[in-house]
């Protein structure tokens, strides 16, 4: 079995076949799928799609792109939608610094609002870091030295040191198709340093379509392709990819049950 631990199954590319696209996650072997929050308000739309799906599981958050589009979200605003039984995490949420679709200012704001309701749910935070990995360490290590926090740097693209920042405050690392392009042989040389227990996979779907799909719509079926890819990077069998990752995402998104075969 292998999880999807972060797609966007509430975008309208998945619209006209939603029902086909989880379908064939499941022949495929991906049991468990988390469709990600990137507006509060449209959090109802995603929270509804995983409640007709059993094996898919939502977040509920603000996109840094959206921070400045959003409605002004506190934190007991997150916490109280995050009691949703099929939330499991806070986000996506994060620092984007190469678009800068929204304030910075503003995105620290919201971020930070987010950190907090990760620390009150107990939920594990989302986090999307682009040209941002100073500030995105440094806003981590405030939000843990208030109290006990836990999460996510999806879609891993950065280098070592947010890597290791991130493993330092108990995050775990997540990795997608982009795993899989050819000229990621940094990304590459990354993954194969990364412990074991601290690895996750996703596809961050409908984009980012791994090898030999890319330049397709990405879908959760897909994420098949960048386990195979990590077993190679780091030189185990795809099953043992499958496994331990599996293992990481039941222990960090620990809100959702094992599938009975799991149990």
């Amino acid at each position: 079995m292998l999880v999807d631990s972060h797609c966007h199954l509430d975008f309208p590319d998945f619209a006209d076949e939603r029902d086909a696209v989880v379908g064939r996650a499941l022949d495929a072997g991906v049991g468990t799928l988390v469709t990600i929050c990137t507006k509060i308000s449209e959090f109802p739309a995603v929270a509804a799609i995983a409640e007709r799906y059993p094996a898919v599981w939502c977040s509920v958050g603000i996109h840094p792109h959206e921070a400045a589009h959003q409605p002004a979200t506190a934190t007991a605003d997150l916490v109280e939608r995050a009691r949703h039984p099929k939330v499991v995490g806070i986000g996506e949420t994060g620092l984007d610094f190469h678009y800068d679709h929204s304030p910075r200012e503003r995105q620290r704001a919201v971020f930070r609002a987010h950190i907090a309701a990760a620390r009150v749910s107990g939920l594990p935070l989302i986090v999307h870091s682009r040209e941002a990995d100073e500030e995105t360490v440094a806003l981590l290590a405030e939000g843990a030295a208030a109290g006990p926090l836990t999460g996510v740097i999806h879609c891993f693209s950065s280098g070592a040191y947010l890597a290791e920042e991130a493993l330092k405050l108990g995050f775990y690392i997540s990795l997608s198709g982009i795993l899989t392009f050819r000229k990621a042989t940094a990304l590459q040389a990354v993954a194969r340093t990364l412990p074991a227990d601290r690895v996750l996979v996703e596809t961050d779907s409908p984009y980012l379509a791994p090898v030999p799909h890319r330049g397709k719509r990405n879908e959760p079926a897909y994420v098949t392709e960048t386990a195979r890819v990590l077993a190679e990077t780091r030189g185990v069998t795809p099953e043992e990819i499958a496994r331990q990752t599996t293992e990481n995402f039941f222990r960090l998104f620990s809100k959702v049950p094992r599938p009975a075969a799991q149990n």
